[in-house]
């Protein structure tokens, strides 16, 4: 990977090694969307661009006795290339904090790499769940054709553990089935925290056994946003060229310049497998 210049930074392979274990564990406290959607690649910094397929609604299968039936096949109706974005943040370590750490032996202090981290991870679940209108890119909350529902006050009753199942009944009869997730904003989350008359349990721990523990928060989707969907890798993926890694920009007046780097992209194949609460 020499694109990177990784070569030509005043790194050891110990200290990158360490940069490299910030990074990610920095970013793997805050991804969402990698937690519920299935990884397509990596496929290398090089690729540019991918498909995407379209499958439309698929019909049930067929029955007869001598396989004569013309119902319709499950094929692509529509495939379009779209480029594969790239996600990035810069960050800067000062000379002089360098050779204070190399003349005394000290640990480096690495918080501008995780801090530029955490917010290369923050855009990467940006791009899924909200897209980018600029570069015309859907994401989950916004991509056309997916089902959308109103949701009750989520504050009364058993108001998310009915949307929720109805959403989820909706799916399962459509044929869905397998992995089921739903991302809620951090005010939701905190609404199903109450005791459910009768049942003596919190509404968050009903809604997580309708969804096998498959529920998740994220601060993106802003408030009063929820996104139901059947996760599966037939359904939809992220596609992953090069995966999160640090490069080496250079000196900048002594001081060394650093970027996060990634390139991702959310293919959605079957759009209905989408249920979006408004």
């Amino acid at each position: 990977m020499d694109f990177l210049s990784r070569d030509e930074a005043p790194f050891t392979p110990e200290q990158w090694a360490k940069v490299d274990e910030v990074v990610v564990q920095t970013a793997k406290q805050v991804l969402t969307g990698r937690k519920l959607i299935h990884m397509y690649g990596p496929l290398g910094a090089g690729v540019q661009s991918v498909h995407i397929d379209d499958f439309g609604a698929i019909g049930q299968g067929e029955v007869d006795f001598f396989g004569e039936s013309d119902g319709p096949a499950v094929k692509t109706l529509n495939r379009r290339f779209a480029e594969i974005p790239l996600v990035y943040k810069d960050f800067s370590l000062a000379w002089r904090d360098m050779e204070n750490s190399r003349q005394l032996g000290l640990p480096l202090d690495l918080s501008a790499a995780a801090n530029a981290a955490a917010q290369c991870a923050r855009k990467e679940d940006e791009l899924i769940f909200l897209g980018n209108s600029a570069l015309g890119y859907e994401g989950l909350l916004n991509v056309a054709g997916a089902t959308r529902l109103a949701k009750q006050d989520w504050r009364e009753g058993e108001n998310a553990f009915l949307d929720i199942a109805g959403a989820l009944a909706g799916l399962t009869g459509k044929g869905f089935v397998g992995k089921f997730a739903l991302v809620v904003s951090p005010d939701l989350y905190m609404q199903m925290q109450r005791l459910q008359p009768v049942t003596g349990l919190l509404e968050i721990e009903r809604v997580k056994q309708l969804l096998d523990g498959n529920l998740y928060q994220t601060a993106v989707l802003g408030s009063n946003k929820a996104v139901l969907v059947c996760a599966e890798p037939q359904n939809m993926d992220l596609v992953v060229g090069q995966d999160m890694i640090t490069g080496y920009l250079g000196p900048e007046k002594l001081n060394h310049a650093f970027r996060i780097l990634e390139t991702i992209l959310l293919r959605v194949k079957r759009k209905d497998a989408v249920v979006i609460f408004e």
